[in-house]
């Protein structure tokens, strides 16, 4: 009996009975599959925007003075928009950039902001000036000044334990000066796999290997409150500050304050 190809029978023949292409048996498989749990959460959010927009006006916040204070019928879509995107990011349903600005175009399309105002807020200070400091921390690794940093560390170290954390921490630290502590994460990482291929115990779990990447996350976050380049809630949270203060804190200003509790951290 001759074998049958199943492949061509679940995609079928092409026009004038040419088998299928490679891309036909891809897409074939494409549509088989379906990744029930991201429509979920897709449809969850979706469903808990349209509740909370839809439902009738809350009851008024009443401070202790007694003064009541009405949640709008923006507010209420605001809080709609809010639970919408956070289930999409905290989910991965779609790529963060795309939930990022959909919320700028919701805002718009359901009229909680104006247009100008809504998506004004992409191109703020701030903003822009994380971007910047994202793309410095994208030409050290691309140029491979990250990778020399921490090798000639290891040469200045050694081999003892306690000095390989301390010499990784530091250069982990430092960058996070520099760069988003996220984008030093993803450039420290694989070098930590590398030492931890020297000085591990193969493909058994050890507490090296634990405290030097626990570690690591750790002092990233320490070191990215020093400066405002380490990461973007420095930026956001001065630029509030502005707003109600009225009052502006400077680079250096704040790396002066902030250097002792990071590097106390670290």
């Amino acid at each position: 009996m001759a074998k049958r190809d199943t492949r061509r029978e679940s995609v079928g023949l092409r026009a004038g009975g040419l088998p299928p292409m490679p891309e036909d048996i891809y897409l074939a498989k494409a549509r088989r599959r379906i990744d029930w749990k991201r429509l979920f959460f897709i449809f969850l959010g979706l469903t808990l925007f349209t509740i909370v927009y839809l439902s009738p006006p809350w009851a008024d916040a009443v401070d202790p003075a007694g003064e009541h204070f009405v949640l709008t019928r923006e507010g209420k879509a605001a809080i709609a928009l809010f639970l919408l995107a956070s289930i999409w990011w905290v989910f991965e349903v779609v790529p963060i950039g795309i939930t990022s600005l959909a919320i700028g175009v919701l805002q718009a399309l359901f009229l909680i902001r104006p247009a100008r105002v809504a998506f004004t807020d992409f191109m703020v200070p701030s903003v822009m000036f994380i971007f910047a400091s994202m793309m410095i921390g994208f030409v050290f690794t691309k140029t491979g000044l990250t990778k020399r940093l921490a090798y000639k560390m290891l040469i200045i170290v050694g081999e003892k334990t306690s000095m390989i954390y301390l010499g990784c921490f530091i250069v982990t630290s430092a960058l996070a000066h520099i760069m988003a502590h996220t984008a030093v994460a993803a450039t420290i990482y694989p070098l930590l796999i590398s030492i931890y291929a020297l000085y591990g115990e193969g493909d058994k779990k050890t507490k090296f290997g634990k405290g030097l990447f626990i570690g690591m996350a750790y002092v990233a976050g320490a070191g990215s409150i020093v400066t405002l380049l380490g990461a973007a809630r420095g930026a956001v949270a001065l630029g509030f500050y502005k707003d109600i203060m009225a009052q502006d804190i400077g680079f250096f200003e704040l790396t002066y304050y902030m250097f002792p509790v990071g590097w106390i951290m670290t």
